[in-house]
């Protein structure tokens, strides 16, 4: 007889999650991942840089740390190490919640900030990262009512800024609030209003960037941009640890910090939740925990290179949906230009030429649309009850005061007034306080459990999505 031949068995295709494609393909959906999340990362060190009085150098150092920072944490989520990454086509990059809070440790502290910042973020980090398997437990304590509160104050919290800017920064700058300087936010304006309404797909996402490249080249005839400062950068630099001084330690910049990193591990929570309903591949509690391990890992690493706290930017989720290309190999690939672009100094100083009144002009549409983001979150809440609805109206009123009366809590300790001035931290204390008087200790029917409603995975305007 002869010998029987056993026949091959048909090998299983991996999971779309898993495939790897062409290099061609691979590369132009990477480089549209970068495009797509770019401005949300350029975004918060322009501005904390700008109201810190950084110089352009200075600048260019804190914007290539957090495009450094966002590739190693893109890389983390997506290949995953030991138990840490989500194993999903995550982008992950600098948290939009995080301004407010350092904007109001710099009020106070002024050329102090900087350290006592990266110091509370290398405390939010190990936080994160130790808390993430019980935090994806804890996700029902952050329903729509407390994170929808939160969010809408933190847009509402930084309009004055993009109004400071768009006068010039400072009232000691030359021209502040001149005409020319207005002219310069209100063109920048109408340019983004232009493209997002007259643009399709692509390029409508990028109209905020589109709009500050028409601002900037309308100021250069008027004298106010510098690009001397190109010519004598490196081609090529490898970040420095602690390149504005040893970290320091208060505990009212660090409950601000932890306030931040709790809102943050929320909303990657439920991106998360909705990036795997998009890729097929459902999330679980070990899915979650390894996403906010990376968040957190790459937080504290952040505050020791000089970035900023890590969050997912639900806009490449949208992406992901729109091409239906679900690898996360694409999106490490993402993280791969993203770490390349923070070693190449040239790129966050073209970035820092953008001169104050051009950012305000497109700060207008930034910070609004943050703002719309958490009215459109609390829309999903139900405020027809009177506790949600008592919830809201405290936590919005205590965290607007400061930003209406800024000497609010002047009569009080300097550390306690640091959190308390921070309109941000006091709405998101009260916030989760009220949240569980009202609907956890004793009835706990007002407020559904928190989940990842499927307008996330196209939803503009989150707090990473400035546009």
């Amino acid at each position: 007889m002869g010998r029987r031949t056993a026949l091959a068995e048909p090998e299983t295709p991996p999971h779309p999650v898993d495939e790897l494609l062409p290099a061609g393909r691979m590369s132009a959906v990477a480089l549209q991942h970068v495009a797509s999340m770019y401005a949300g990362v350029a975004a918060p060190p322009l501005i904390i840089g700008a109201a810190a009085g950084l110089t352009a150098a200075q600048l260019t150092t804190l914007l290539a740390a957090s495009l450094f920072i966002a590739g190693i944490a893109t890389l983390l989520q997506t290949l995953g190490l030991w138990n840490v990454g989500s194993r999903l086509p995550f982008v992950n990059g600098v948290s939009f919640a995080t301004v407010s809070p350092i904007l109001a440790v710099v009020a106070a502290k002024k050329d102090a900030a900087l350290p006592l910042i990266f110091g509370s973020t290398i405390v939010a980090g190990l936080f994160c990262f130790l808390l993430a398997p019980v935090f994806c437990r804890l996700v029902r304590f952050f329903p729509p009512v407390v994170s929808g509160t939160v969010i809408t104050l933190i847009g509402i919290s930084l309009l004055p800024v993009a109004g400071n800017w768009a006068q010039g920064g400072s009232p000691f700058a030359p021209g502040y609030g001149s005409p020319a300087n207005l002219g310069l936010a209100g063109l920048t304006l109408l340019a983004v209003l232009v493209f997002n309404r007259f643009l399709h797909g692509f390029p409508q996402r990028i109209s905020i960037l589109l709009g500050l490249l028409v601002g900037t080249l309308a100021a250069i005839p008027l004298g106010k941009v510098d690009a001397k400062a190109l010519g004598s950068l490196p081609l090529f630099e490898l970040p420095h640890p602690f390149a504005f001084g040893a970290p320091r330690f208060e505990v009212a910049a660090i409950i601000s910090m932890l306030v931040v990193m709790v809102v943050s591990m929320t909303e990657s929570t439920a991106d998360m939740i909705a990036l795997g309903e998009v890729v097929e591949r459902p999330a679980d509690d070990r899915t979650i925990a390894g996403g906010l391990r990376a968040d957190g890992l790459a937080t504290a690493f952040g505050g020791v290179f000089n970035g900023f706290i890590c969050s997912a930017f639900a806009q490449n989720i949208g992406l992901v949906a729109l091409t239906r290309i679900r690898s996360r190999f694409v999106v490490a690939l993402a993280g791969v230009f993203l770490i390349v672009m923070g070693l190449v100094p040239v790129v966050g100083a073209l970035v820092s030429l953008v001169p104050q009144p051009v950012l305000g002009g497109a700060g207008v549409v930034l910070f609004g649309s943050v703002a719309v983001a958490g009215i459109r979150t609390l829309g999903r809440a139900d405020l027809s009850t009177g506790s949600n609805a008592i919830i809201v109206a405290v936590s919005l009123a205590f965290g607007i005061f400061p930003i209406a009366f800024p000497d609010f809590y002047h009569a009080f300790p300097e550390q306690v007034a640091t959190v308390l001035q921070s309109g941000i931290s006091v709405g998101s204390l009260l916030a989760v306080t009220l949240n569980l008087v009202f609907n956890h200790l004793g009835r706990g029917r007002d407020v559904p459990p928190a989940s990842a409603p499927k307008e996330l995975i196209n939803a503009p305007g989150r707090v990473d999505e400035p546009a």
